[in-house]
């Protein structure tokens, strides 16, 4: 009876909301401790107390499965069902992060498409860091930031599998969405000069020979022109894909620089190898193949042998079969006899 859903709860996508984590893990849930001591009538109210008590997010770890107090208690909302006023103070909770934390990981179980990204993707300005259990009950550090992009992109967060929910640009096609935008983009934007505020030209110092300050200012003017677009006030975009493609490019020239090296340690071995093989002397071969030769002899020469003695084996078995049959003949026989003098 402890272990089953609230009467008044409703299905989630189509099933009962507990179902949406494995039987297994849920089955382990069951069985463990902190379900039994901690878990046991937690309404909405105390559940608020037991996630001010995390201390870190995880799935199930260990060689038998033991689930975390985290899981356990995703699993009790899953259960009791809270309303969704108490699921949205959860992730506005700024105080507390692992209850953000539980009330998000609760609602990309439970919410629709559009209640994911409405509620969850202003959590990508939360920068705290938070601890996370592996599978094999060591701790690593992740940001919520990240546990938010794993729960909108991936399709397994802590050991449970998330439902499929729509792509955010067929919700923006739909209009049901707005377009995202990037905290990101103020910030190039403030870095970025306008066209009104290009930058002035600096002033050239005054030389004596007229023909060197008219090579320094062609030469400054040149470098100007092919300085970045960000510096000529054009938008970021054309300037962050620029600077994508350059990347590419050095990226590309690097690999090729890498092949070439290998290339040539490859043509190196090989040279000295041929160089060692050429300097050694052709007797070693020679008597290196006897040896090979005499080795392969004294194997043959024990397969022949093990060879006869099976053949011995068998015709010993069949001796004594023959031995056996001729007894048994022998003393059925003596027994028919007997039977005829009675």
């Amino acid at each position: 009876m402890a272990n089953r859903t609230v009467k008044d709860a409703k299905n989630v996508h189509g099933t009962n909301p507990q179902y949406l984590i494995e039987k297994i893990i849920r089955s382990r849930i069951y069985d463990s401790k902190y379900w039994k001591e901690q878990c046991f009538a937690l309404t909405a109210e105390l559940l608020v107390d037991k996630a001010m008590e995390l201390r870190f997010v995880g799935g199930v770890f260990g060689g038998n499965i033991k689930p975390t107090p985290f899981l356990c208690l995703t699993l009790k909302m899953l259960q009791i069902q809270p309303e969704k006023d108490i699921v949205v103070e959860f992730i506005k909770n700024e105080e507390f992060k692992y209850v953000r934390a539980l009330g998000a990981f609760y609602l990309r179980l439970t919410g629709s498409s559009l209640d994911c990204y409405k509620y969850l993707e202003p959590l990508y300005n939360d920068n705290r860091k938070l601890r996370k259990q592996n599978r094999m009950g060591a701790y690593e550090l992740t940001h919520m930031d990240e546990f938010i992009d794993e729960l909108l992109r991936e399709e397994r967060v802590c050991d449970i599998i998330l439902p499929r929910i729509q792509k955010r640009h067929v919700l923006e096609e739909n209009n049901e969405l707005e377009p995202k935008v990037s905290a990101l983009e103020d910030d190039l934007d403030e870095e970025m000069p306008s066209e009104d505020e290009a930058p002035e030209e600096v002033p050239l110092a005054p030389t004596d020979e007229g023909e060197k300050g008219a090579s320094k200012r062609t030469d400054r003017s040149v470098s100007r022109e092919r300085q970045p677009d960000r510096y000529r006030g054009h938008d970021a975009g054309n300037y962050r894909d620029r600077e994508y493609d350059r990347e590419k490019e050095r990226d590309r020239d690097r690999d090729r620089d890498r092949n070439r090296e290998r290339d040539r340690s490859d043509r190196d071995r090989y040279r000295d190898t041929a160089d060692r093989r050429d300097r050694r002397d052709p007797y070693a071969d020679r008597e290196r193949f006897k040896e090979r030769d005499v080795r392969e002899r004294e194997r043959e020469r024990h397969r022949r042998h093990e060879r006869q003695e099976e053949r011995e084996r068998e015709k010993r078995r069949d001796r004594d079969r023959d031995d056996r049959d001729r007894e048994y003949d022998d003393r059925s026989r003596g027994h028919d006899r007997d039977r005829r003098r009675r």
